[in-house]
């Protein structure tokens, strides 16, 4: 754990800042996750596509409840993928992707500006994928 989060500093250190927000929305939901109690954050890096945080629970049976992909483009944006029969969409604000997540259904919010208002729409549904998790 300690080695992903050294390494996602690193990554986060190479970031610019943009207008868009997007490095601030990454960090503020990267410290929800490390703020949880049972939760592991892994970090994979694919230089040139993605830099990804997958976020799992102790209590869980699935490898993660969320994963938080930063995608290489000008400016980076982010794409946060949830397993769908976990959480609820009640804004219909995310896109349903069909086996989109590690096989599985996904549905996906991406974050081209990183908004108040989008950070907290994810921000809860994290919250609610956590829960979910923690249940079993």
């Amino acid at each position: 754990m300690q080695k992903d989060v050294d390494a996602i500093h690193a990554f986060l250190d190479t970031w610019d800042d943009t207008p868009e927000q997007n490095k601030q929305g990454f960090i503020r939901l990267k410290d929800l996750l490390l703020g949880r109690i049972g939760v592991d954050v892994a970090y994979h890096s694919r230089p040139g596509l993605t830099y990804s945080l997958r976020a799992s629970h102790s209590q869980q049976k699935r490898s993660l409840f969320v994963m938080i992909d930063v995608i290489e483009d000008q400016p980076r944006w982010l794409s946060i993928c949830f397993f769908s029969d976990m959480i609820d969409d009640p804004e219909e604000k995310g896109a349903f992707v069909p086996g989109g997540l590690l096989g599985e259904d996904a549905l996906c919010f991406d974050l081209e500006t990183c908004s108040e208002e989008g950070i907290q729409y994810v921000e809860a549904r994290i919250d609610e994928a956590y829960r979910t998790a923690a249940g079993g």
